[in-house]
């Protein structure tokens, strides 16, 4: 029989890796709720059409996203990012504006699957939809540098901050661009020679050597901006400075997406290779809920690759797994049952605890505790059970002390507290 394996792209996270994955969710969500962002749980596939509003000309709508007819004959796609789905949910509900949104989610992108890449991603992400206050850009970036740098500890985390105009000022620069990029066409590389028309930022994104020389000179997006945009962008840079997010200027960042106006940033991590070392990144998307059906609506968010923040804390040796996965370890002598009862009696009081089953050894049930990290170890062995007393050890030095069985919990409790 063939043995099954997770599909090509796609990896398990098992104990105790993903201790390291729910401390990290808990601090986000910790975080957010703390800036008044609520928690949104939105659908893993949704109507195609949501998702090519994002951009028809770009790599995600074209080449990356997992599209299928249902058995009702619709077109649906699986979420290949994260903004679309919950300003499509704010089009449809019309909640009260500010609308502030977090979540954590898979997405899905048909790619070639590299380090910290995967097919199946998760990101940790915000959204914040109803007003264009450049105070609530720098509110949104810094709860993106706060999760990597203070909760995920990364040293080698940089901002990177751009402006991409908007419907005022961005298409007479596009058309400059345009006269440009056609100018050096035979310098691109085929890819982006061919784009040139439909869409010339993408251009600018190219990694390739070909395309970073050939526009190495290229006209900056952020010398033809509106003096709406200017001013914009000059509060953003103001605020960052104001909050201690440490920011570099990068005219030619553009993102992958269509949708993105104004503020445009992305988190780098020096830790990883240069080719593919963001962590995360969002920007402004002001007209992407008018692109959805719903009133012009502004909005801006990010996204955090989970995977991508723990391979970058790998790389700098930081956010290591927890030492200790449970506080207590319930050892039974007596075939099992005064463990089921005693860790009954520790978990109602919040304590976490765990035990060994079939009836293995005291040597072998005390190795288990030390792997699990344990502080205590509660011991019921027949001495124990014919005096109706209870056994705690301390697991670092060794003590130990003799209890009633009417006390032993608080007991536990009070040395845990101590």
């Amino acid at each position: 029989m063939n043995e099954f394996r997770a599909p090509p792209g796609t990896h398990d996270v098992l104990p105790p890796e993903s201790a390291r994955w729910q401390w990290l969710i808990g601090c986000f969500a910790q975080r957010a709720s703390r800036a008044g962002f609520g928690l949104i749980v939105s659908p893993l596939f949704e109507d195609l059409a949501v998702f090519q509003r994002v951009g028809e000309e770009t790599d995600v709508v074209r080449k990356e996203m997992y599209d299928f007819l249902d058995k009702g004959g619709r077109r649906l796609a699986l979420r290949p990012e994260g903004t679309a789905p919950v300003v499509r949910a704010f089009v449809q509900h019309r909640p009260l504006t500010p609308f502030k949104a977090y979540y954590y989610a898979p997405s899905f992108r048909y790619e070639r699957p590299q380090a910290g890449r995967y097919r199946q991603h998760h990101q940790l992400g915000v959204e914040a939809l109803g007003t264009d206050d450049p105070e609530l850009d720098v509110e949104v970036m810094s709860l993106a540098w706060e999760t990597a740098r203070v909760d995920v500890g990364l040293e080698g985390v940089t901002v990177l901050l751009n402006s991409l105009g908007d419907s005022v000022c961005r298409p007479a620069y596009l058309e400059t661009l345009r006269a440009f990029l056609e100018a050096r066409a035979g310098q691109l590389c085929d890819e982006h020679r061919e784009r040139i028309q439909a869409n010339p930022l993408r251009v600018l994104d190219c990694k390739r050597p070909a395309c970073v020389a050939a526009t190495a000179d290229a006209p900056r997006l952020v010398d033809h901006l509106c003096p709406a945009c200017t001013s914009h962008f000059a509060a953003v840079k103001v605020g960052l400075d104001a909050v201690g997010v440490h920011f570099h200027l990068a005219p030619r960042l553009v993102r992958g997406l269509d949708y993105y106006t104004r503020t445009t940033f992305e988190l780098q991590s020096s830790s990883l290779d240069a080719a593919q070392n963001a962590v995360g990144g969002g920007g402004r998307y002001d007209r992407l809920a008018e692109a959805l059906g719903g009133p012009p609506t502004p909005g801006i968010g990010f996204g955090l690759g989970i995977e991508r923040l723990l391979l970058a804390a790998d790389a700098e040796g930081a956010f290591p797994l927890p030492s200790r996965t449970v506080d207590v370890w319930l050892v039974d002598l007596t075939g099992g049952r005064a463990a089921t009862i005693l860790a009954h009696e520790l978990r109602a009081e919040g304590c976490s605890c765990d035990r060994s089953f079939d009836d293995r050894s005291i040597k072998a049930q005390l190795k288990a505790a030390n792997r699990a990290g344990a502080r205590l170890a509660l011991i019921v062995g027949e001495e124990e059970r014919a005096s109706g007393s209870v056994t705690i050890r301390d697991l670092d030095s060794g003590e130990q002390e003799e209890v009633g069985r009417d006390v032993v919990v608080k007991r536990t409790l009070d040395r845990l507290d101590a």
